[in-house]
């Protein structure tokens, strides 16, 4: 087996640091609004990509339509969901994110940021310069990666 690139192999410590540190702020939040993280994700998933039907749901996190609606049912409850008709079809219901749940998103990434700001502090001038320029080359080469599926 061949050594990866040293590139590579800081890429991969610097990515199980800030997985690890983001699921664990993502994870403490969710506890804090009484919510689980599949709650979580539900509310990010339509923050994210906007109005979707509750089997859209369950297919986007494996689940079953009956599970989801009772993941669903919770936050509509919560006031962080509501339910719409489809225009299309009378018949389909549409969830939507409400104010509250909007508000409750945005909050849980302004607390995931302040980690970053913190990080930040620790880095002089020049060194923030030439993390901002090495991360926009890693973010051009990851869209260009996803253009191509």
């Amino acid at each position: 087996m061949t050594k990866s690139p040293p590139v590579t192999q800081s890429l991969r410590v610097w990515t199980e640091v800030s997985m690890h540190r983001s699921i664990h702020e993502r994870t403490r939040f969710a506890k804090s609004m009484g919510l689980s993280m599949p709650q979580l994700g539900i509310l990010m998933q339509l923050h994210h990509k906007g109005r979707c039907g509750v089997s859209e749901i369950g297919e986007h996190f494996d689940i079953t339509n009956a599970a989801a609606s009772q993941l669903v049912e919770k936050l509509v409850q919560a006031g962080y969901l509501e339910r719409t008709e489809d225009a299309n079809d009378r018949r389909v219901k549409q969830l939507n994110l409400t104010a509250k749940g909007e508000s409750l998103i945005e909050n849980g990434a302004q607390e995931r940021y302040l980690w970053l700001d913190e990080l930040t502090s620790q880095l002089n001038g020049e060194e923030q310069v030439k993390v901002a320029e090495a991360l926009d080359i890693l973010t051009k080469a990851a869209q260009s990666l996803e253009e191509k599926k």
